[in-house]
């Protein structure tokens, strides 16, 4: 069964998503863990790591959409969704799907050429 092409709001929906989880992914890593094995505070981890992995759950089922929808081979799909696990990964996932995404989006917008020709036939000869 064809899918249908990728709308605006499925593409929005993925970039705030990958942004959220980028974000959420950084405060783990590079505050949250700190304090917890420097700071012996681990109070931001309870915090963070739930948001990170709410947000991450998010994240997999919008870059599903996505895939599908670019109709994406399943190791790039594999590649995106693991985007999310990794520091900085999510904002470069994103950057590429945008740059994929954005010319399929601008060619779903034009509108049909008409299946007609493009000038009338001229009109019979009177009989």
């Amino acid at each position: 069964m064809p899918s249908r092409p990728l709308s605006s709001g499925e593409l929005t929906r993925f970039r705030v998503f990958a942004w959220a989880t980028g974000v959420a992914l950084l405060l783990l890593v590079l505050v949250a863990m700190p304090l917890k094995y420097l700071g012996d505070s681990s109070t931001m981890v309870r915090v963070v790591a739930p948001v990170h992995g709410w947000l991450y759950v998010g994240y997999v089922v919008t870059a599903f959409v996505v895939a599908y929808r670019l109709r994406w081979a399943p190791g790039r799909t594999v590649l995106l969704l693991l985007a999310g696990t990794v520091p900085f990964m999510s904002f470069v996932a994103e950057r590429k799907v945008l740059h994929q995404a954005r010319p399929a989006l601008q060619a779903a917008d034009q509108p049909a050429a008409p299946a007609g020709p493009a000038t009338p036939a001229p009109p019979a000869p009177p009989a």
